[in-house]
């Protein structure tokens, strides 16, 4: 008994939290207020996209945060359509964004990849890999908030993206460099 009302009072707390970032950022919602229209198109068909894809409904089954961010990184594959990726546990998301996509535990050239906010050396070594056209998903840039400013303000970074339960980061040095927060 004392086991479920704990239980409780975290997932009320955990929807307490999610509901609070919304608010905090509902100003910010599908692009509003970005100038570029590359960075708009990208905001509001690629991370806001709002429609059902035709593999959403075998991507279910998981926890909210996994079953969102899985569902994120299915558009930014079907968007990228990388030809190589790294192996990691969202596989099956990225797989049916891009069917053509190989995994491999090692890769030379970064297209699109995914590392965790706390994974230096995971970090170091993609950003060794990277060119122009190269995207990085950082997960989880909420439990460390400075280390993810570092990597927007990190001269080899482009435009970036924080989208509270991950940043993402381009490469493209063409482009003004450009820190945009998004309600996700």
């Amino acid at each position: 008994m004392v086991f479920h009302s704990i239980c409780t009072i975290f997932a009320v707390m955990n929807l307490v939290r999610r509901w609070g970032v919304w608010i905090r950022r509902v100003h910010r919602c599908r692009g509003f207020g970005i100038q570029s229209p590359t960075d708009y198109s990208f905001v509001r068909y690629v991370i806001n996209e709002h429609w059902p894809y035709y593999a959403y409904d075998q991507l279910n089954g998981d926890d909210w945060l996994t079953s969102k961010l899985g569902r994120l990184y299915f558009r930014l594959a079907n968007w990228r359509q990388p030809s190589t990726m790294i192996q990691d546990e969202y596989q099956r998301y990225w797989q049916a964004g891009c069917i053509e996509t190989n995994f491999v535990p090692i890769i030379n050239k970064v297209e699109l990849a995914r590392v965790l906010v706390e994974d230096y050396d995971g970090w170091e070594a993609l950003l060794s890999k990277c060119d122009q056209k190269s995207v990085i998903v950082v997960e989880g840039i909420w439990r460390d908030w400075e280390r993810w400013h570092k990597l927007e303000a990190d001269e080899k970074t482009g435009v970036t993206f924080d989208l509270y339960y991950c940043g993402i980061v381009f490469f493209d040095k063409n482009r003004f460099k450009q820190n945009y927060i998004i309600n996700f």
